[in-house]
C-alpha cells in the first residue's frame, strides 16, 4: 500500500515532532553549528530516506531530496559538512525517544494501573507466491494469509491468534463479551464500529480508537473551556467545523446512532453517548482525533493519545509472529515453496476504503 504524502508526514511528526527535534538538538549543539540547515527538515529527510532506500542511498541522494523537500539550494559541500559526530549523537538520542516514549509509554498518569490489561488487536497480510486455492486473495491470480492477532500491551504477550485468508476482514475476529471487563483497547480504523464499541462499553470495559470520518457524530456538549479560539460548536457535527478550531485540545461529548442485535428478524436502532478527543498537531496543522469512553476527569486528551501510541508496539509483534505462523501453518500443508511479505511498519495493517 502507498501512503499518500499527509500520510508519511503525520507518520513523521508523530515518531519525530518538532519540539523533540529542536530539543534533542540543542543538547547537541547542533543547531548553534548548524544555522543555515533546518535541523527538522534533515532529520524527517533521512528518516524517510532511510525506510525507502536504506543504506544504498548515497549523501547526495539525500541532499537532493532535502532540497527538494524545502525548496533550497544547498551545495554539495555544506551539505556534507553537517554529517558531524554532533548530528549521529543526535539521531541516536532521537532513536531512543522513538523506542521509548512512542513505542511504549512510560508516562501514563497513574490512573493507566486502574485497568486489568491494555489490549490491541491487529492483523497483517502476506502474499503466497504460489496459488493457493484455500488462502484466497483478494486480488486476481494471488494467494494470501491473514494472521488476526489480540496482543497484551501490558504484558507484552500473545493473548490469541489465527490465521485466515485474506479476503477475511480482521474485524469480524473480534470477540465481545464478558473478557472485556475492565480492559483498554486499542482499535484503529479497521474495528471501527459503533455496536462494537457499544458492547465493549456495556460490559464494563473501555476503548480508544481514532475517529473515523464517515460517521461524523454530533457534538452534544463541551463541557471544558481549553486554551485557543472560542467556536460555539455544540449542535455541530466533528468534522464540519473541526477545521475551524485551533485550540491545543478537542474534548467533547457525542452521540452516535446504531443498530442492536437482530430479534424477530428486526433490528431496532439505539442511540449511545461517547467521548471524542483531539490533540493538535502543528506539524501537520490538524487534530489527531478519537473516540472513547474513558472518563475526562481521570483521562485528559493529551494521555489519551499517548495511550494509543502504545499500539506501535502490537504491529512489531505483529510482523514477527506473522513471519512464524505463517511459515509454520504452509509448510504443515505442504504447498509453499516460499513466502513473500507485503509487511512494512506502515503498510502491515490492512485499512477499509
Amino acid at each position: 500500500m502507498k501512503l499518500s504524502p499527509d500520510a508519511v508526514r503525520t507518520l513523521l511528526t508523530s515518531v519525530f515532532p518538532s519540539d523533540v527535534i529542536d530539543d534533542r538538538a540543542r543538547e547537541c549543539g547542533v543547531v548553534e553549528r548548524d544555522r543555515d540547515i533546518d535541523i527538522r527538515m534533515l532529520v524527517w529527510t533521512l528518516a524517510v530516506g532511510f525506510a525507502v532506500g536504506g543504506e544504498t542511498r548515497s549523501i547526495a541522494d539525500y541532499r537532493r531530496a532535502y532540497n527538494a523537500a524545502t525548496n533550497q539550494s544547498v551545495v554539495a559541500s555544506s551539505f556534507y559538512d553537517r554529517f558531524t559526530e554532533n548530528l549521529q549523537i543526535l539521531l541516536s538520542r532521537l532513536l531512543e525517544h522513538a523506542l521509548d516514549e512512542v513505542a511504549v509509554p512510560h508516562h501514563v498518569s497513574p490512573e493507566f494501573d486502574r485497568f486489568r490489561d491494555v489490549i490491541a488487536a491487529d492483523a497483517t497480510i502476506f502474499r503466497l507466491q504460489q496459488l493457493l486455492a484455500e488462502f484466497e486473495a483478494t486480488h486476481d491470480n494471488a494467494s494470501g494469509v491473514m494472521l488476526y492477532l489480540v496482543h497484551n500491551v501490558t504484558e507484552q504477550s500473545v493473548i490469541s491468534d489465527e490465521i485466515t485468508d485474506e479476503t477475511t476482514h480482521e474485524s469480524t475476529l473480534f470477540e465481545t463479551g464478558s473478557w472485556l471487563r475492565g480492559r483498554l483497547f486499542l482499535l484503529d480504523l479497521a474495528f471501527f464500529k459503533y455496536r462494537r464499541f457499544v458492547l465493549i462499553d456495556e460490559n464494563d470495559g473501555f476503548f480508544v480508537s481514532r475517529l473515523k470520518q464517515s460517521p461524523n457524530p454530533l457534538i452534544t456538549t463541551a463541557p471544558r473551556t481549553l486554551r485557543g479560539n472560542s467556536i460555539e460548536i455544540e449542535g455541530e457535527q466533528v468534522f464540519d467545523v473541526v477545521g475551524d478550531l485551533r485550540r491545543q485540545y478537542l474534548d467533547v461529548d457525542v452521540v452516535v446512532e446504531f443498530k442492536r442485535r437482530e430479534y424477530d428478524d428486526q433490528r431496532s436502532t439505539d442511540t449511545k453517548q461517547f467521548r471524542v478527543v483531539g490533540v493538535w498537531n502543528e506539524d501537520t496543522d490538524d487534530y489527531h482525533l478519537y473516540l472513547t469512553n474513558l472518563p475526562r476527569e481521570e483521562f485528559s486528551p493529551s494521555q489519551i493519545a499517548t495511550l494509543y501510541r502504545a499500539r506501535c508496539s502490537v504491529r512489531r509483534s505483529v510482523v514477527t509472529r506473522t513471519a512464524e505462523s505463517v511459515a509454520n501453518s504452509v509448510s504443515s500443508r505442504r504447498c509453499a515453496s516460499s513466502v513473500r511479505s507485503k509487511t512494512s511498519d506502515t503498510a502491515s495493517v490492512r485499512k477499509p476504503a
